[in-house]
């Protein structure tokens, strides 16, 4: 199982990577950020939306998504520690340290607060954002994501202690990861990094429940987080109720998007515009029997 497991992450890895050729121009800058040259993109008008990607990726292999955003939003997407354009620094790789990094950012270029996007990684370093700098969320999409270790799948829970940097230093993403660092051979210390964060505890129960920002919870329901753990994360959110009976319903939301494994939820563009979109606009969908 564990081996059938790996060649599908393998082979799921190279389709996102795969992607970079979709992202369409946008400005570039740079920013020192706790130590490292965090690089971004500025892109599009509008409300401020800052995307943050999946580990071992970068701005280009989130695809199409980005300037699709861009169309109705002014984005603001960040290369992450060590990944990209962005310099590695002597510290790990953690939710904590990613989401402080973040609001550093955001901070260095004068923005107080913005709406979040964040995919996979980047989605719970979002998550981490709105816990810890609550001020500077407005509202959270978090696309393949969790908030409790004990939600992944079996599959990848078990997996977990099998990754080694040269299993994942043999992947072609890591050849593209030469194009853009700024030190070409910090692959292997990026993926150690990687390999590290996946065995943090990870139990953020009783801080969900604290956040005010609304969520849009999309997941694939093939995802490496569990369905069920998805709906846990929504009903901790104040979702889940029935939403005929007169009352308001809740400011989060749950998308599931049919037929679709973890790395193929960044490769539907246009459907997940269309469930982020209506939740940034604050746009519900009517009863039939409402006026």
């Amino acid at each position: 199982m564990i081996r059938t497991f790996r060649r599908a992450l393998v082979a799921a890895l190279v389709l996102v990577s795969g992607a970079a050729v979709a992202n369409a121009q946008a400005v570039g800058h740079r920013v020192k950020v706790n130590g490292m040259q965090m690089y971004y993109e500025v892109s599009g008008s509008g409300d401020p939306l800052v995307v943050l990607h999946g580990a071992y990726m970068n701005i280009p292999s989130m695809g199409a998504i980005i300037p699709r955003l861009a169309k109705t939003h002014r984005v603001y997407a960040v290369e992450l520690q060590g990944h990209g354009r962005t310099t590695d620094i002597d510290r790990p790789i953690t939710y904590p340290n990613l989401a402080d990094d973040v609001a550093a950012f955001m901070d260095a270029i004068g923005m107080k607060k913005a709406d979040v996007f964040g995919y996979s990684m980047g989605s719970v370093a979002g998550l981490q954002l709105a816990i810890r700098h609550p001020a500077k969320v407005n509202k959270l999409v978090m696309a393949s994501g969790a908030y409790d270790a004990s939600g992944w799948q079996p599959e990848f829970t078990a997996f977990i202690p099998q990754m080694t940097v040269e299993m994942f230093a043999g992947m072609p993403f890591a050849k593209e990861y030469r194009k853009l660092a700024p030190n070409p051979d910090g692959f292997p210390e990026l993926a150690r990094k990687l390999i590290a964060i996946e065995k943090e505890p990870m139990a953020w129960g009783e801080e969900v429940k604290a956040i005010k920002a609304p969520v849009l919870i999309i997941a694939g329901d093939a995802d490496v987080a569990t369905l069920e753990h998805n709906v846990a994360l929504f009903r901790l959110l104040g979702g889940g109720a029935m939403g005929d009976m007169g009352k308001p319903l809740a400011a989060s939301r749950l998308a599931v998007m049919p037929a679709t494994v973890h790395t193929a939820v960044i490769t539907q563009p246009e459907l997940l515009y269309a469930f982020i979109e209506p939740f940034l606009k604050g746009r519900t969908a009517k009863g039939m029997f409402e006026k």
